[in-house]
Order: C-alpha cells, then structure tokens, then sequence
C-alpha cells in the first residue's frame, strides 16, 4: 500500500516536470524527470515483487529503473 503511495506521487511529479519541459521548451529538468521516472519504475517493480503477482515483470521493471537510475546521475554529473 506504501509503495503505491510513493509511486502515485512520483507519478505527479513526473506528470508536473514533464509538463513544464513541453510549456517551456527548457530542458534542464530532464536528469530530474529521469531520475523520477526510474524511482516511479522501482517502486512499481517492488510492488510486483513483494505481491508475487508476475515476479519476472517485476524483477525486469527494477533492472530497467536501475538503468534509468544510473542514465540519470550520468547527466548530473556531467551537466
């Protein structure tokens, strides 16, 4: 329940930066959309692990969020 939560609160941020990136045709939100979307992924693959509904969707989701993860700070520290 926590977990979906945290993910509908991502879920918001991201809907809010991505909004703001296609108002202002500014893209230096971007690492930060990033970053939400993967924490959004993770969250949403732990779900899927922890309820044991499709472990394999789950488990792949958190390997793509990690991906996301790493892309992410990649461009923080090069920005």
């Amino acid at each position: 329940m926590l977990l979906k939560i945290i993910n509908n609160i991502f879920r918001f941020i991201i809907i809010g930066i991505s909004s703001y990136i296609l108002m202002t045709k500014s893209f230096e939100l971007t690492p930060y959309l990033m970053l939400f979307l993967a924490l959004s992924l993770l969250a949403s693959g732990l779900s899927e692990v922890i309820s044991n509904r499709k472990r394999t969707w789950g488990y792949t989701t958190i390997i793509v969020s990690l991906f996301i993860f790493f892309v992410s700070l990649q461009s923080f520290i090069l920005k």
